[in-house]
């Protein structure tokens, strides 16, 4: 089973016998190897046990019924995990005072101080503006892992 010379319907007994009546040569295979070809056929399976046919998801079809049933128990899983998590209330815009009328009813800004903000920010503006990077080395490095 599984090497060119057995069979399907072979028994332990035939496929234990070399083809041709010849004597095998070695009688025994090494522990190491079968160790070794045991834990890759255990990973081997493990992974065909997690892998997920995409391709074949298309070709089921399901009844209505069966659709239906599907979503009302994912939204009773749904509404059980969310009555889990903690209720956030909703975020309120950030309040600077808690007489707004005053502050509209208040005399305007001064126009130099508006002018002297404007200025202000005109500066700010033409210093970020000059800054330049010069790169002198790389910014990724390889580190020298022993």
């Amino acid at each position: 089973m599984g090497c060119c010379y057995s069979s399907e319907n072979e028994t332990p007994e035939q496929s234990a016998n070399p083809p041709n009546g010849a004597d095998w040569t070695t009688t025994s295979v090494p522990s190491a190897r079968t160790d070794e070809q045991a834990l890759l056929t255990s990973i081997l399976t493990k992974t065909a046990q997690n892998i997920i046919d995409v391709s074949a998801a298309d070709s089921v079809m399901m009844e209505q019924h069966e659709y239906m049933d599907k979503a009302r128990q994912y939204s009773t899983k749904l509404a059980v995990l969310s009555n889990g998590l903690p209720q956030k209330k909703a975020l309120t815009l950030p309040s600077l005072t808690s007489q707004p009328h005053q502050v509209l009813a208040s005399d305007l800004v001064p126009y130099s101080d508006v002018q002297q903000v404007s200025k202000i920010a005109a500066y700010a503006y033409s210093a970020i503006s000059q800054i330049k990077v010069d790169a002198k080395e790389d910014l990724v490095v390889q580190f020298a892992i022993p």
